[in-house]
């Protein structure tokens, strides 16, 4: 009798070490970034005196600015072909204003502290992305943004909790923002040693705009589709520095005020490699909303806390709904774009993101001065729920 025939699986690639190398210098750069973001609000509202309209408008321009930088950023890694020389340069620029926090005596230089801080992050996102998908193998594409996604959070993780030693031990939030040096400046080696890119065809002709009509008719209907969606979810989602004054409204002291952050990290940590795992495996769409649908429940629970431990579970679902999205969008961008357009894909992507994000955190903080706190997450919660009607209007 013979024996069946069975066809062996075949076994899946194993993820790149430039991969794994990307998510250690993202795991770094958030410990250094996330410390000072951690307490930076309150050392606005408290130390240097400004309003929630003016944190708002900070943020706002912070994020957003960091976010369009990224389309110039990527049709340039696209066009030389290198997406290392932009790495280097964007965690670079980083690193140096790291020093600029705790010299810090005005609100204007903490502006120009975040602004420049922020071009850094924009020069290098779309890059590192694009670089990611350059290397990752198409059946585990998911898994390796998820991979990079998670480490970032073990680094958004770690910097807040490593805020909350250093304030009990020094009671002094200038002392404390110099520790936020050490590892930005690790950041540096880990690139220089550790991140290997593919190589590619070098452009021959000259360099164009992303922002032009030939270039642009070469995204699928798909892709835009997933572009209007990720600026709709954006303007749903502002900055987490109105999680850190929400708690402080509740009566946290300055010391603990980055815990707040600390349980949403731990959440989002918790959930980005298994929801990119698990959107290798069911459809990316599915989890998307499921992404929505926990912001809108974290936006109504901090909308109605009355206590620190509402807020902090508020901050758990806000960290589960990032795991959530945020490393799917970015595969489902790298699934509906060119492979020699994708960093101009992420750029023009994040370009709209970067508006959605200026207005979302003005509009957060107008709220915040002007009708209250619970107005503000009201309000974002109607704007993801408008996000996830757009999500089921098209399958991608």
């Amino acid at each position: 009798m013979e024996s069946p025939v069975t066809t062996p699986k075949t076994a899946l690639p194993t993820i790149p070490r430039t991969v794994w190398a990307l998510g250690f210098v993202s795991l770094c750069m958030d410990v250094s970034s996330e410390l000072v973001h951690s307490l930076l609000p309150v050392f606005l509202a408290t130390t240097l005196g400004a309003s929630v309209l003016s944190i708002g408008i900070i943020e706002g321009i912070a994020e957003a600015t960091a976010l369009i930088i990224k389309v110039f950023s990527g049709a340039l890694s696209d066009y030389i072909g290198k997406r290392k020389g932009l790495l280097l340069l964007g965690y670079g620029l980083a690193a140096l204003t790291k020093p600029l926090f705790p010299l810090a005596h005005s609100i204007e230089t903490v502006l120009t502290a975040r602004f420049l801080d922020r071009i850094g992050k924009g020069i290098r996102g779309a890059p590192r992305d694009a670089l990611v998908a350059d290397v990752a193998p198409a059946e585990i594409r998911g898994a390796c943004f998820g991979l990079r996604q998670s480490m970032d959070t073990v680094g958004a993780f770690m910097g807040p909790g490593l805020a909350i030693a250093l304030m009990l031990w020094l009671n002094n939030i200038q002392q404390v923002l110099w520790f936020a040096v050490v590892p930005a400046a690790l950041v540096i080696v880990l690139i220089v040693f550790g991140v290997q890119e593919p190589v590619r065809e070098t452009a021959t002709g000259r360099f164009r705009s992303p922002i032009h009509r030939e270039q642009l008719r070469r995204f699928s209907a798909d892709y835009w589709w997933i572009v209007l969606i990720g600026a709709v979810f954006t303007l749903a989602r502002f900055s987490e520095a109105f999680l850190i004054l929400r708690a402080q409204q509740m009566g946290i002291g300055s010391s603990w005020v980055p815990l707040v952050m600390v349980v949403m990290s731990m959440f989002y940590m918790a959930s980005a490699y298994p929801a990119g795992w698990l959107s290798d495996r069911i459809s990316r769409r599915h989890l998307l909303g499921y992404g929505l649908g926990l912001l809108v429940v974290a936006d109504l629970v901090l909308g109605q806390a009355t206590s620190i431990s509402a807020v902090y579970v508020g901050a758990a679902l806000w960290g589960l709904h990032m795991g959530f999205s945020q490393g799917i969008l970015a595969t489902m961008v790298a699934d509906t774009t060119p492979s020699d357009m994708k960093g101009t894909a992420f750029g023009v992507f994040n370009l709209l993101s970067g508006l959605a994000m200026l207005l979302a955190s003005v509009i957060a903080g107008s709220l915040w001065q002007y009708w209250g706190a619970s107005t503000t997450f009201y309000a974002g919660a109607i704007i993801a729920g408008v996000a996830w009607l757009l999500l089921r209007q098209r399958s991608v």
